[in-house]
């Protein structure tokens, strides 16, 4: 990871008076939402700003706790002296890295039945994780339905939308694949544990295992000539 992905500045921009956070990866970014800023995408950048309509001292609460999360987490902050501080709070494993880690479960499967058995995790009809999600989306239309502002309404469809037709093609992509993979019971063949055993028949006296052989490289082969009359 590149050091400058490590550094952040949060200030108080002198012109707009907009409390604006500039620079750092992903994981700052994400921290710097968790703690209100909101995100602004640009074409040459990404910044994050407070929320539009805070009272000063709200702002200044803001970044405050947006410096103190980036400094516990290892970032360098360069910040207004109202936003400095020495205070450092726990940080919390967030609800999207025990999702996340199904993703390396699967990229370490090595047969169907367990690939299939992770999927079922996002696929189980009464608590799996895309029926969450769609609890999620839901709940979060209702709440648009009594909130009285002009885009609310359209909002609320949107959301439904998303979790009855969007989320429903997800869902049954999902389902098909994990049946299909539980039907097989098959090893995956790039994924076979070594026995460290070496079966009776073999042929080549150094042989430690029988795992195959990786497969062979193709030659890439040279690039065309370019055609031109003789001299």
């Amino acid at each position: 990871m590149p050091l400058s992905d490590r550094y952040l500045t949060i200030c108080r921009d002198p012109d707009s008076e907009e409390v604006l956070a500039r620079d750092g990866d992903l994981e700052a970014h994400s921290i710097l939402q968790r703690a209100g800023f909101v995100p602004v995408h640009r074409l040459h950048e990404t910044y994050h700003r407070a929320p539009i309509g805070l009272p000063r001292d709200e702002e200044t609460g803001l970044a405050t706790e947006a410096v103190a999360r980036l400094r516990a987490a290892g970032y360098h902050v360069d910040c207004d002296a109202d936003f400095d501080t020495s205070h450092r709070p726990l940080r919390w494993q967030v609800l999207g890295a025990s999702v996340a880690h199904l993703a390396e479960r699967i990229r370490q499967a090595t047969s169907t039945g367990e690939a299939a058995e992770i999927l079922t995790e996002l696929t189980a009809p009464c608590d799996g994780i895309l029926d969450a999600v769609g609890h999620i989306l839901i709940a979060a239309a209702e709440f648009h339905d009594g909130l009285g502002t002009d885009s609310a309404p359209y909002t609320a469809r949107r959301l439904r939308y998303l979790a009855e037709e969007n989320l429903r093609v997800i869902h049954t992509d999902l389902v098909h694949t994990r049946n299909d993979l539980a039907d097989q019971h098959a090893p995956h063949p790039g994924r076979t544990e070594c026995t460290q055993e070496v079966p009776a028949g073999e042929r080549e006296r150094s042989a430690v295992c029988a795992c195959p052989p990786p497969p062979r490289a193709l030659p890439v082969p040279p690039p065309p000539v370019a055609g031109g009359p003789r001299r």
